[in-house]
């Protein structure tokens, strides 16, 4: 039987409301490491999709995350 792959699905969008909001990719596995980083001014958008490799995101700073679950004020 053929595996489906699931990840990739799944996208947020990080809208931020001041200058200076930093999202880290953080990796899947045994051991969670830093993989990515953007920084953001307000106003800017940075849309991001769950991956083989990216399995959370953090988030610093003033910003909206808009997800299928709804909207959630971050900072």
């Amino acid at each position: 039987m053929e595996e489906i792959n699931t990840y990739g699905q799944d996208y947020i969008v990080v809208r931020a409301e001041e200058n200076g909001v930093t999202i880290w990719g953080l990796t899947r596995g045994s051991a969670t490491k830093f993989h990515h980083t953007e920084k953001l001014d307000a106003g800017e958008v940075y849309i991001a999709q769950f991956t083989e490799t990216t399995s959370a995101i953090k988030i610093h700073g003033k910003a909206k995350l808009y997800t299928k679950h709804g909207v959630v004020d971050v900072g």
